[in-house]
C-alpha cells in the first residue's frame, strides 16, 4: 500500500511543481522585477509559471512582491484564503520579508508577511533580480516534489494558530 501512495504522491507533486500558476500581487518596486521575469530575457515559461492569474481562485502560488502595510494586510489574507489548496507563498523583497527600510521608521508597515500568512520561500533582496525569483521558483519546485500531502497539512496547521493571533493584532492595528 505504501508503494501506491508514494507513487501517487510523486506524480501529483511532479505535476504541481511544473505547473505553478502565480497570483499577480505586487505593491511596489519588486513588482517591476516580477514583471521582468515574464519577459523574453528571463522567460519564466520554461518553469511552467507563465500564467499569472488575476483571480486567487485560479492560482496556487502567491508571489508577494513589495511593501505590505497594515491596511493592506486584510486584503492579502483574504486573497490567500481564497486560493485553493495546496497553495504556496514566495515573499519577494526585503520589505515583504521583514519590513525592509521601513521596519524601524514606519508605523504602518508590517514587518514580514509571515505574521499574516505562512511563507514557503523567502527572497530578501532589495529589489530581487529576475534571476533570483526564478531561482526561488526552482527551489519551491524542489520542495513541492519532495513533500507529501500529509506534510503539507502539518506545515499549514503549524502556522494557523500563531497567524490567527497575529491577524487579530493586525485588525486592531490596521483599523486604528
Amino acid at each position: 500500500m505504501n508503494i501506491i501512495i508514494s507513487s501517487i504522491d510523486y506524480i501529483l507533486n511532479w505535476s504541481r511543481a511544473n505547473s505553478l500558476w502565480p497570483l499577480t500581487f505586487a505593491t511596489s518596486c519588486c513588482g517591476i522585477e516580477m514583471m521582468q521575469t515574464v519577459a523574453s530575457d528571463n522567460d519564466i515559461a520554461r518553469f511552467g509559471s507563465e500564467v499569472f492569474r488575476g483571480s486567487p481562485r485560479q492560482a496556487d502560488l502567491l508571489i508577494c512582491a513589495g511593501t505590505i502595510t497594515y491596511k493592506m494586510a486584510p486584503v492579502l489574507l483574504m486573497l490567500y484564503e481564497q486560493m485553493p489548496e495546496p497553495k504556496y507563498v514566495i515573499a519577494m523583497g526585503a520589505c515583504t520579508c521583514g519590513g525592509g527600510m521601513f521596519a524601524e521608521t514606519s508605523y504602518s508597515v508590517v514587518n514580514g508577511i509571515d505574521k499574516i500568512i505562512p511563507v514557503d520561500i523567502y527572497l530578501p533582496m532589495c529589489p530581487p533580480r529576475p534571476e533570483a525569483l526564478i531561482d526561488a521558483i526552482r527551489k519551491l519546485q524542489d520542495k513541492i516534489k519532495k513533500e507529501s500531502v500529509l506534510h503539507r497539512k502539518e506545515f499549514v496547521n503549524a502556522h494557523t494558530s500563531a497567524l490567527k493571533e497575529n491577524n487579530k493584532m493586525l485588525e486592531v492595528k490596521g483599523g486604528a
